[in-house]
């Protein structure tokens, strides 16, 4: 830092950290639907709402401020921010991301090995992730790009009971492309 420029903040005092929601004395309307554990829900005023929360020990937290009256809770904050912390990441540990396997080919690929890629395909789309397939065009090969566009349809056909084709098979430059997805899982 150089001579002349001020802390960022005073000394001795931290920085203020910006609240999530508003609490106690931040809210500032006439009246709050108050909603929790071992209280009355109903319409209140606010000054009434934050007199109930002081008896109780804890705060009064507004939860849904674009309600009208805006809902509050009355709890402990800290208490409150953790179980919502707590929340966000088991939903985030539970949500599982989908990711994009890839089998490359070139437009001489015989039967038995596309029969064996796909077996590989299965196993990648059971397991919920979608297959991109390339079929690569070496020197001259790009002649016969419908042979490579019928092997890689021959190739979307061995799986269709389990994938679809997104997107169906189109040349860039020396490589033609096709993605599968999964089929949703009937009940």
């Amino acid at each position: 830092m150089a001579l002349n420029q001020r802390p960022p903040f005073p000394r001795g005092r931290a920085p203020r950290r910006e609240l999530e929601h508003r609490i106690n004395d931040l809210i500032r309307v006439p009246e709050v639907r108050i909603v929790g554990e071992n209280i009355e829900p109903g319409v209140y005023s606010t000054r009434e709402a934050l007199d109930k929360a002081r008896d109780l020990g804890l705060d009064l937290v507004e939860i849904s401020p674009n309600a009208v009256p805006p809902v509050c809770r009355i709890v402990d904050y800290n208490k409150f921010l953790y179980e919502k912390k707590k929340k966000e990441k088991e939903i985030k540990a539970n949500s599982k991301k989908q990711e994009v396997k890839e089998i490359r080919f070139t437009a001489n690929t015989d039967d038995h090995d596309i029969d064996f890629k796909a077996k590989h395909a299965e196993k990648f789309l059971q397991e919920g992730n979608k297959v991109k397939t390339t079929l690569m065009f070496r020197g001259r090969m790009i002649v016969f790009k419908e042979r490579g566009e019928l092997l890689l349809l021959q190739f979307a056909k061995k799986l269709e009971d389990i994938a679809s084709v997104e997107q169906l098979p189109t040349l860039e430059g020396k490589r033609m492309m096709m993605t599968l997805a999964p089929k949703a899982k009937k009940k």
